[in-house]
């Protein structure tokens, strides 16, 4: 035995530490910037949505008193109920993990967990109306559907207008600050920062409105989806209508047409829709990290922070890396969710439970991603004069301009105009050519007074035509 493994041998056992030491990074390292989603996507918020879809049922069959006997709830017992939802806190989730390792079936746990509170209420001989006619999915797809909505609704849309809005203001600040494009990498058409920033505020902006108007589906029609149960006990009911009534009092659209599970399609509309805005933030990122690489942006240092263990000089652009990396991470989970969930097997297998418990780490990284954009945008300072400096070097980006002029030149009638985008490319093509040769070039075209004063007082920083205005008009 190597010193090493003896060593091995003696140390402390990490897994039976306590507290329990988180796994996954979203858990650990990262827990403050993904904590949110905990109410709405974690196994106790699926549990605690799981009581409140039972016991909304429970009071919905009351109300509607589909069956023969069902009292009429006072309002304290309705109150009475609801509260079980509101106080569902670590104890009782202790509580339901015991009953759990009994029935070793987790829908069945909540059902019994509710049993155990309706005797304090007076309703103890209504045991049997709790999970009436349901089966687990019934339960499974509302609850997920409630809390996938309010996650998006109150977590992740939020996270994601605040990097609009960072946008949006970066672009608004600049504008009018004129930039060299590059096109395959090479010096192009000037434009401004804030019209190129301004681009993603729009695009962003698309995505945002799709996810904004997302439905979110859910069904209560039993174990194949015909409510069979639901008829052989009460058959002169209206199952599709109740059904139907109750589903949209939790604020979800009806899906009348399903086998035992809801089909999951608007599971996979959302996360593509998510996953897309994901992409194009991931573009943004990596435009942003090239152009603080050429120092189009200084970062503004954090005090008491270290950019390297040993250059002690850097600054680096970590928030846009790390956003680049947990957007990647959070797309390779959308993506496996949303072509995973949308199959299932004649009436049911259970692939889609396995897979749906990894909805919460899946937008948990995008949630993470969001958090370090917007960090990242307000260390950003605009280097105006590094990016100027940049376009003075670059006068050969006119040629553009004079033979496009050149050209409304010939179709007015002016002499000598013939070849414009030949005797430019001439010119210009694979050369730096500065101020004074394209100027002496514009003089020796015989152009008209007009056309040619024009392009004299073109300089690479003036040649943006409408890019300040766009920024302005669509930076939010």
């Amino acid at each position: 035995m190597t010193s090493a493994d003896s060593a091995a041998q003696h140390r402390t056992v990490l897994a039976e530490a306590e507290p329990r030491i988180a796994l996954g990074p979203l858990d650990g390292r990262y827990r403050s910037a993904v904590a949110p989603l905990v109410d709405h996507l974690s196994e106790a918020a699926l549990n605690r949505n799981r009581i409140h879809v039972e016991i909304e049922w429970f009071i919905h069959l009351c109300d509607r008193q589909v069956l023969p006997g069902l009292p009429t709830l006072t309002e304290e017992q309705t109150r009475s109920l609801r509260h079980i939802v509101e106080t569902f806190g670590p104890d009782e989730i202790a509580e339901l993990a015991a009953i759990e390792a009994e029935t070793v079936h987790d829908v069945k746990a909540v059902e019994y967990f509710i049993a155990r509170r309706l005797e304090p209420v007076g309703l103890g001989d209504l045991t049997p109306l709790v999970h009436f006619a349901c089966t687990s999915e019934d339960i499974n797809n509302l609850s997920y559907a409630v809390g996938i909505r309010d996650a998006i609704q109150q977590v992740w849309l939020p996270a994601a207008r605040t990097v609009l809005e960072g946008l949006s203001t970066l672009s608004r600040q600049a504008a009018e600050v004129p930039m060299l494009s590059r096109t395959h990498g090479q010096p192009a058409t000037p434009t401004t920062l804030g019209k190129e920033i301004a681009v993603f505020v729009h695009r962003l902006s698309r995505q945002l409105s799709r996810i904004e108007s997302q439905e979110y589906l859910g069904k209560i029609n039993g174990a194949t989806g015909t409510y069979a149960a639901h008829l052989a006990a009460a058959p002169e009911a209206d199952w599709p209508g109740i059904a139907q009534s109750f589903v949209e009092k939790l604020g979800l659209t009806f899906n009348p047409l399903t086998t035992q599970i809801e089909s999951h399609d608007f599971q996979a509309e959302v996360y593509a829709d998510v996953a897309r805005f994901n992409r194009i933030l991931h573009g943004l990122c990596v435009d942003i990290w090239s152009y603080i690489s050429i120092g189009f942006f200084k970062q503004i240092p954090v005090a008491g922070a270290t950019g390297s263990s040993t250059m002690p000089h850097k600054v680096n652009p970590i928030r846009f890396e790390n956003a680049e990396a947990n957007l990647e991470i959070s797309n390779a989970l959308l993506d496996a969710l949303g072509a995973t969930l949308v199959e299932s097997r004649w009436q049911r297998d259970l692939t889609d439970s396995s897979g749906q418990r990894n909805i919460g780490t899946a937008l948990g990284h995008s949630v993470l991603a969001l958090s370090n954009v917007t960090k990242g945008l307000k260390q950003l300072d605009v280097a105006a004069d590094v990016i100027a400096a940049d376009l003075e070097a670059n006068w050969e980006v006119l040629g553009e301009a004079i033979q496009t002029v050149m050209r409304a030149e010939a179709i007015a009638g002016t002499e000598g105009m013939e070849n414009p985008y030949e005797r430019l490319k001439e010119l210009t093509r694979g050369r730096r050519v500065d101020a004074q040769k394209l100027t002496e070039f514009v003089e020796s075209l015989g152009l008209s007074d007009d056309a040619a004063a024009r392009l004299k007082r073109l300089t690479p920083a003036t040649y943006t035509g409408l890019a300040a205005t766009l920024a302005q008009q669509h930076s939010g």
